[in-house]
């Protein structure tokens, strides 16, 4: 094995570079960056190959930002096209291994951030990172023979790179077009994220990609092929619950097994009841509004404040976790491309705003006449214009509103039963209430002692006394 200057160790997924702590960044919100692998023929790849287009670590400024971009040419005899996207996203994997390297989400949407630690212990270049990544790739992905990486840090390099990306995402989303839920009687789950989220559950199905957006059903059933030990498995679907919610039988026992029983529901394409739950990855947020009663969608590209007031870190963090957040939904792009997209609440009829790069990235995809309906931030900045536009539209949500208006009204012209005046009950005849049962109040026995959990609970200890008990002589 190759001595390299940090240590490489699962135990590090997980770890954060804060501000402040890190020597360099790469990528992330405020520059631009991308991670790409390809499959190629043997005699494409010169095996173990580093290149490297710009700078190198020892050339950057300390606590610099630049550009970034990874492109992996792989290939092996099982090495095929459909497994691009699953060894692309090993990269997050992998590269959390190293011992103060962050790396975050995926595709076009990647930030690296080196701890000031790494270059202080012998850290001198980019190819000490990727030699030590390619090490790992065909150590646990044995059905890679070769691999070459090419490193981008120069920023006309990275841009031109990145168009080309690009359309290979594109491509790659496009096969799922055609094929839908009821279509096959196997899921796919990936199991990259519960590093950091140790309770998220994702499922993908033809019409539900990966949240992260890197993975779709094609890609899932391919790597759970080649690699049956690795994080991507199959989920019988089981029987259909609810075929417009999205809940079958055979994930929900998933859910419950991989949460811990924190979950034990999922409704795939449901914003509010047993919503999905969201990792950290996720490329988009979804946020309900009661104040117009419809939904939002921002991208963690957004850098302003969306109409409720928040911005995208904030409802990221939020939702985030392995969550089932009612209220908030975080999902991958290609899923607003899904016939089924959120179709338990009203699908695009329920969306009412959209930060505008967002909106134009999947405009053609937007049915046509809801279309000129939802508001951007140029549109709409806040509530209160973001209703006159809604109006002014005429979107289905303003028929929402008046529905529930005429049956509030109804109720208040309905006469109420008089209830007859009870005296208070004085506080010697008040009953305490009973603790509740397991499914609320988890209680576990062991050794005849009782173990009380709490979850949610805020705890405020005044004085703590700690005495030794003495032993009974017998």
């Amino acid at each position: 094995m190759e001595e390299f200057p940090f240590d490489i160790s699962p135990m590090y997924e997980g770890e954060r570079v804060r501000k402040g702590e890190y020597y360099v960044e790469l990528a992330g919100p405020k520059s631009i960056g991308f991670e790409l692998v390809r499959a190629c023929s043997p005699d494409e790849v010169d095996d173990g190959k580093f290149t490297l287009i710009g700078p190198d670590i020892a050339d950057m400024e300390e606590e610099g930002r630049y550009p970034f971009a990874m492109i992996y040419k792989i290939a092996g005899e099982q090495v095929e096209e459909d497994l691009e996207a699953i060894v692309e996203r090993r990269n997050h994997d992998f590269q959390n291994y190293f011992h103060g390297y962050m790396h975050l989400n995926q595709r076009y949407d990647i930030w690296i951030r080196i701890h000031k630690d790494m270059v202080k212990n012998g850290l001198k270049s980019l190819e000490q990172i990727a030699r030590a990544t390619m090490m790992l790739f065909k150590n646990e992905l044995p059905f890679i023979e070769k691999i070459e990486a090419i490193y981008i840090t120069d920023e006309d390099a990275v841009k031109e790179e990145l168009d080309k990306a690009m359309e290979i995402y594109r491509k790659r989303d496009e096969r799922t077009r055609n094929l839908h839920d009821e279509d096959v009687d196997t899921f796919y789950g990936c199991l990259l994220c519960q590093s950091f989220a140790p309770t998220n559950v994702c499922v993908i199905t033809p019409d539900r990609v990966s949240l992260c957006g890197a993975i779709n059903w094609f890609d899932g059933r391919a790597a759970a092929k080649v690699d049956p030990e690795g994080p991507n498995f199959p989920i019988s679907k089981g029987e259909c619950i609810d075929p417009v919610g999205g809940e079958y039988t055979g994930v929900n026992e998933v859910a419950a097994e991989l949460s811990g029983g924190e979950y034990t529901r999922i409704k795939l394409h449901s914003f509010f009841e047993y919503p999905h739950t969201s990792c950290g990855c996720f490329e988009v947020v979804g946020f309900y509004m009661p104040e117009v009663d419809g939904i939002g969608w921002v991208d963690r590209n957004f850098s302003g404040i969306a109409p409720n007031g928040l911005p995208f870190s904030t409802m990221a963090g939020q939702t985030g976790g392995g969550k089932q957040v009612v209220g908030f939904l975080g999902i991958g792009v290609n899923y607003f491309r899904s016939p089924k997209f959120i179709q338990a609440d009203g699908g695009w009829n329920r969306v009412v705003w959209m930060n505008r790069t967002l909106k134009d990235r999947v405009y053609d995809d937007i049915p046509e006449d809801i279309r000129d309906k939802i508001a951007t931030e140029d549109e709409a900045p806040d509530l209160e214009s973001l209703r006159k536009f809604l109006i002014e539209k005429g979107h289905p949500v303003v028929e929402r509103w008046e529905k529930e208006e005429e049956e509030k009204e109804i109720r208040e012209e309905k006469p109420q039963p008089t209830q007859p005046t009870q005296p208070l009950p004085s506080p010697s005849t008040v009953s305490l209430p009973t603790i509740p049962q397991s499914s609320q109040f988890p209680i576990f026995q062991d050794s005849g002692k009782i173990k009380i959990t709490f979850k949610n609970a805020t705890i405020r200890i005044g004085k703590v006394v700690i005495e030794r008990e003495e032993e009974k002589s017998g």
